[in-house]
């Protein structure tokens, strides 16, 4: 199989080409039906709250999709694919970052690590949901295997995680490389800017404001984008390699999934679904992909396509098999440890 899509892929450069041109009239259009919904439901949020709080938790749900859509903005500038100009990309995304809570250089920066690195063993704990192959879980102490075992349910990764992750991982420096000083002078810039946006909040519109409207909608935020980075690379046939092994295409179409949702979830979601696609080039702008994918469907071909019922199964997905060659769950896990004794 590997063998068959570099071949049938061979000229993948030669195809995505056309579709990384970014186009400023959709960027502007992209923004206007991101931020304006947004902050409309911001609004209506804040009035919900004389009404009825449940009434405020079901905005909240659904502008948490527009928050993930202003992401996949900042996340384009980070590419310095949304706009055609630097000047813009970077200045949109600092503004996204205000909104979404994350850095956006700092992030930008780990988060093209991310793409330059996705599928190599020797650095899965940058810019992914960190995971353990079999021989590494077997060989842990019985305590650190509990350890494990806890961060790979369902609550702690895409509930306790989510939290850890906006409100300390993105606060400190954590992860950094030489040459990376100017993105993390950015977070620390971005930090204050942060502090001074929700002490304002608080100031002019009261705590409650703070608290019961706008954390709720940031939470539900980071819960979804977890979601997406455990669906888009730790499906079961996902592909996983140490550098001597690794290659691009293949972590590109192995490694990274279709989401296959709705028309309008991948509307909200800033078609990152198609998540293939976007690791073959990260400088095809977000509204690209679906007709990148649509108009070429070779691209389709090999990827693995995962409806939402099919990526409840990816839960499952607790250590990389590299034997086998897939994730595998914890009772596979010990299935194949009685057959070894």
């Amino acid at each position: 199989m590997e063998q068959e899509i570099q071949e049938a892929l061979g000229d993948w450069a030669k195809i995505i080409k056309p579709y990384k041109k970014a186009s400023n009239k959709k960027a502007i259009i992209q923004l206007l039906n991101s931020f304006l919904p947004f902050i409309g439901i911001w609004v209506l949020m804040y009035f919900s709250l004389s009404w009825s709080y449940w009434l405020t938790i079901g905005l909240a749900i659904i502008n948490s999709f527009f928050l993930v859509r202003i992401f996949i903005i900042q996340h384009d500038c980070g590419h310095q694919s949304f706009f055609a100009v630097r000047k813009w990309n970077n200045r949109i995304g600092w503004i996204c970052s205000l909104f979404t809570s994350i850095p956006y250089k700092y992030w930008a920066t780990v988060h093209g690590y991310h793409h330059g690195h996705t599928g190599q063993l020797e650095h899965r704990d940058i810019g992914d949901i960190n995971f353990l192959t079999v021989d590494e879980f077997r060989n842990l102490t019985g305590t650190r295997k509990l350890f494990y075992r806890i961060f790979r349910t369902p609550v702690v990764l895409f509930l306790i995680a989510p939290f850890i992750y906006l409100v300390f991982s993105n606060r400190y420096p954590f992860i950094g490389f030489k040459g990376w000083k100017s993105a993390h002078r950015a977070q620390y810039i971005n930090n204050i800017a942060l502090a001074i946006l929700y002490f304002s909040i608080i100031y002019f519109l009261g705590w409650k404001a703070f608290v019961l409207v706008h954390l709720p909608v940031v939470f539900c935020f980071g819960t979804i984008a977890f979601w997406f980075f455990y669906v888009q690379h730790q499906h079961e046939m996902t592909f996983m390699q140490w550098k001597d092994k690794w290659n691009y295409l293949l972590a590109a179409i192995r490694g990274a999934t279709f989401y296959n949702l709705p028309r309008m979830a991948h509307w909200l979601t800033g078609n990152i679904g198609y998540h293939h696609i976007h690791h073959l080039s990260s400088q095809i702008p977000n509204y690209n992909l679906q007709r990148c994918a649509d108009e070429n469907p070779i691209l389709q071909k090999y990827v693995t396509k995962l409806s939402f019922v099919d990526s409840l199964k990816t839960i499952n997905s607790k250590l990389w098999d590299e034997r086998q060659q897939r994730m595998i769950s914890f009772t596979e896990f010990y299935e194949l440890e009685r057959q070894r004794a």
